[in-house]
């Protein structure tokens, strides 16, 4: 039973992970656009400018959004 623990334990702690830093995009998204420097990224059609569509987006796709919002934030650390 001991090597089961770390099986499901990795899961969740990445989980939780990810929705803490969904949720950090959310509020610093909101507090941006307060502040009237709002972030955007456009690419064609497609835009992203609001925080709700910044959280839906990192909570579908956290992979390809959280870098993305680093980047349109300017808070790239491999630029």
């Amino acid at each position: 039973m001991t090597g089961l623990l770390p099986t499901v334990l990795a899961p969740l702690l990445v989980l939780l992970l990810a929705l803490g830093i969904d949720t950090w995009i959310y509020a610093d998204a909101k507090e941006r656009l307060k502040q009237g420097n709002p972030a955007v990224f456009s690419f064609g059609s497609f835009k992203i400018d609001t925080p709700q569509a910044w959280f839906l987006g990192a909570l579908l796709l956290w992979a390809v959004f959280f870098p993305l919002y680093l980047t349109a934030t300017g808070r790239n650390p491999f630029r």
